[in-house]
């Protein structure tokens, strides 16, 4: 039995949990670091002049920023490690909001917003292969719930502080603290996280045997650990081009698709539900108290999730996740009348939507082969961002075309419906 195996296997420590933890405070900062604009924006528009277009494209900034990171600087853990991305992914993320803070320009804010994005998107694909790592068998899909439900949690905790510094100091104040935090969540990452286990015992990096049985002793499970030997360890050239190879090909498209079915419905949901309730014409503080019930949700899901893959399989119940959610879409549109009805409705809905981003998470990983499992991870990620960024956009052209509110919801059940056929053909290799 090798030292992965055994991971996977015997019960979680302490220096496991903290592995999660690390990666839990990183995505809380992703999550303030990414929507610190849509915090912002009102002042920075009136203080720069800018008009809504601009605006709206320092959001953009940052979610084509993630897209661009997952893809370019996610493979590249699978050649130098997990533990080195996280680094520099980090302090790219730290000094984007370092630059926004000092930018007085609507080119500058926009080029800082996608060097934070690049951070982010590097960020996201290595901890979620490390969660996966250093959680054992049984608490994996729990731990990356946990991890998961991070991000929308640093979102709300950074709305709140939001208010409060833009109050007391203005609105660059809201970079500055972001930028702080995130350099001494460099620190501390610099100081704990270690290396993927399975990165060591496939790649075999310098003193790789020495770095494994440190691990290992931190981890509970001291003994004298190897590395895998030249012809057990899979030495093949890392390139997302093997996603392509024949016997791959089917896996990535079809956890393609399921990225792009969740991420698109996710920000169709979250982005223009309160937009569209207002036009609808419910008042607008109703209808942003509805916004924030989906975020609540969101929590609340990937929590649930985490909890019920300890028990079941993870690709089963992301399966009915995703059925559930295309029927909490449904039944959505035409409660929205009654704002008690609607309230108790979007945090369903963010609960098994986000349930069902939780679960991708947790699949993913699963699907590549241990020298492979970081391009793959992030390649995924990225193309599902990509879908994030234009399903917005499509939902404007398409209101621009005389669609209604109830014809785009159901637009989004039809989505997750395919997304379920694709979660029900994918066959998760057998990596614990």
């Amino acid at each position: 039995m090798d030292l992965r195996h055994k991971i996977a296997t015997s019960p979680m420590s302490v220096q496991q949990w903290l592995v999660v933890v690390l990666a839990v405070l990183l995505n809380m900062l992703d999550g303030f670091d990414v929507l610190a604009v849509a915090f912002t924006a009102k002042s920075i528009k009136a203080e720069l002049g800018l008009s809504g277009a601009q605006i709206g494209t320092l959001m953009s900034a940052g979610l084509l920023g993630m897209a661009a990171g997952s893809l370019l600087l996610g493979p590249l853990a699978d050649k130098f490690g997990r533990r080195p991305l996280v680094l520099l992914s980090t302090a790219l993320s730290a000094v984007g909001m370092l630059l926004t803070y000092f930018a007085h320009s609507f080119e500058i804010i926009t080029f800082s917003r996608v060097i934070t994005g690049l951070g982010v998107g590097g960020i996201l694909p290595c901890t979620n292969v490390l969660v996966s790592e250093y959680a054992n068998k049984k608490w994996r899909g729990l731990a990356i719930a946990i991890y998961a439900a991070g991000f929308g949690v640093g979102a709300m905790l950074g709305g709140m502080s939001a208010v409060m510094l833009q109050a007391e100091y203005g609105w660059r104040a809201v970079f500055l603290t972001g930028a702080l935090a995130t350099g001494a969540t460099w620190v501390i990452i610099f100081v704990l996280l270690p290396e993927s286990v399975d990165f060591l015992m496939s790649k075999r990096p310098v003193n790789a045997k020495a770095r494994l049985n440190a691990i290992a002793a931190k981890i509970g499970l001291a003994g004298d650990w190897d590395v895998l030997a030249e012809n057990q360890s899979a030495q093949q050239k890392v390139s997302f081009l093997r996603l392509f190879e024949a016997e791959q090909i089917r896996t990535t498209l079809l956890i393609w698709l399921a990225f792009i079915g969740v991420m698109a419905s996710f920000y169709f949901i979250s982005s223009w539900t309160p937009a569209l309730l207002e036009e609808a014409g419910m008042a607008k503080e109703k209808s942003q108290t509805v916004g924030m019930g989906i975020s609540i949700g969101g929590t609340i899901g990937s929590l649930v999730f985490g909890f019920l893959v300890s028990r079941w399989d993870s690709r089963k119940v992301l399966l009915w996740f995703t059925i559930l959610s295309a029927l909490a879409v449904c039944v959505f549109v035409p409660a929205t009348s009654a704002l008690s009805l609607a309230l108790g409705l979007a945090v369903l809905l963010g609960a098994l939507i986000n349930a069902c981003i939780a679960g991708l998470y947790t699949i993913n990983p699963t699907l590549y082969a241990t020298d492979f499992r970081s391009t793959g991870v992030s390649m995924a990620i990225g193309v599902g961002r990509l879908g994030s960024i234009v399903s917005p956009l499509a939902v404007g052209v398409l209101l621009d075309a005389g669609w209604q509110k109830n014809q785009l919801y159901f637009g989004a059940a039809i989505i997750l419906l395919l997304t379920a056929v694709a979660v029900a053909l994918l066959k998760p290799k057998n990596n614990a």
